[in-house]
């Protein structure tokens, strides 16, 4: 057995999996920061910063089905 043999492999699907589950994770904490703070000028940051994760995870989740189908 070589030492090939007993190495992990992160693919590419690997990849756009974890990306796509944290940036889900990130719009969740930016929400919950935005329902949080008082200051008026943070909690539209987090919500402005929740809405653009929320575009990166769809937009993760749209690629990672489509390499599923593909490869």
């Amino acid at each position: 057995m070589s030492t090939l043999d007993n190495e992990v492999k992160i693919t590419t699907y690997d990849r756009l999996l974890r990306a796509w589950e944290n940036s889900m994770e990130l719009v969740r904490d930016y929400e919950m920061y935005s329902k949080r703070v008082e200051d008026g000028e943070i909690k539209q940051v987090f919500k402005d910063f929740a809405e653009d994760e929320g575009m990166h995870a769809s937009k993760l989740r749209e690629m990672l089905l489509d390499y599923r189908r593909e490869h």
